[in-house]
């Protein structure tokens, strides 16, 4: 008989609401056994090795990333191929986060007793209450038991989310202890989205743009913009400060005797700066914001330092 899909969406609510439960049990069923993992990685002056097989395996790569994005040094270790040589990754100086619904995963066993014979550390996360890797394990995190999203109660769904999510708790609690800062972040990603938001204004600006006194002819301003080729001049004065900008509207606006100006009659006082430290993200914003394409980077003294353009953010990926 043929589903219709309604019967399809019926059950992905199912599988959706179950997981979200057992989530909410996991939440309600977490203890000491947490604070204690927490304290236990935050001692270790080595990294977080993490492992499991199957399923398992798949989560403890991703824990394993989270941890190495968020501050704390971490590696993933498949536990077959630790047993062909790779133990040797893993020291006395690290801690062990190993990942079994069952406990009783065969392919962990040569990690288990490698760190208990060199006394590594050992986290275990285990759904079967009284398991062998939750004996072995020096903190042991039971999971809650929350059925499986398949009606049959077979495939890892419900247990893997949970050790996902558990994952997640742990490296947002060492993120939080270590005040790990957007700053630090960026160092770990800088490429992609999570990277362009984290850009700084200094990461994107030039730091030449075209500057001229207040008293230069706009026959010579106009050459001095022309060159630069970022359609706006920095008047300032003898100590660098800013005091205004000529753009193509301000020329535009003096057109009638135009070069029988100078710079400083010409400009508009004033202008939007942004400073070096901001986020490129804020600076992109103030440009739509006033419908302007450019700003000068100023200090706190307001001395020139650089500029950015629109265009800059929008290359970098920053919107």
């Amino acid at each position: 008989m043929t589903s219709s899909p309604t019967d399809h969406l019926t059950v992905g609510r199912r599988v959706l609401r179950r997981e979200a439960e057992a989530l909410q049990m996991l939440a309600d069923s977490l203890g000491a056994s947490f604070a204690d993992a927490v304290a236990l990685i935050l001692k270790a002056k080595g990294r977080v090795v993490v492992s499991g097989m199957g399923k398992s395996g798949h989560i403890a790569r991703k824990i394993a990333a989270t941890f190495a994005s968020t501050g704390t040094p971490s590696q993933f270790v498949h536990p077959a191929e630790a047993s062909h040589g790779d133990l040797g990754m893993v020291t006395p100086q690290d801690v062990l986060l190993v990942l079994s619904n069952s406990g009783e995963t065969p392919e962990l066993a040569d990690l288990v007793a490698h760190s208990r014979r060199f006394a590594i550390p050992l986290i275990g996360v285990a759904g079967r209450e009284g398991s062998t890797l939750l004996r072995e394990a020096d903190v042991a995190i039971l999971l809650p038991p929350a059925p499986e999203a398949c009606e049959q109660g077979i495939v890892p769904t419900t247990s893997t989310t949970m050790t996902l999510a558990l994952g997640d708790a742990l490296a947002i609690a060492l993120m939080e202890h270590r005040a790990f800062s957007p700053e630090q972040f960026r160092v770990f990603h800088p490429g992609g989205k999570l990277g362009a938001k984290l850009l700084r204004v200094r990461d994107l600006m030039h730091d030449d743009p075209p500057l001229v006194p207040p008293d230069t002819p706009m026959s010579e301003a106009l050459l001095t913009m022309t060159r630069a080729g970022f359609g706006v001049l920095g008047v300032r004065d003898d100590k660098g400060h800013l005091l205004g900008i000529v753009t193509d509207g301000d020329l535009r606006r003096h057109m009638d005797g135009l070069l029988s100006r100078t710079a400083g009659e010409v400009m508009t006082r004033n202008p939007r700066t942004t400073p070096p430290d901001a986020l490129a993200v804020e600076a992109l914003a103030l440009m739509d914001e006033k419908l302007i394409t450019c700003l000068m980077v100023t200090d706190a003294a307001g001395a020139v330092l650089g500029l950015i353009k629109i265009h800059d953010c929008l290359r970098a990926g920053v919107a």
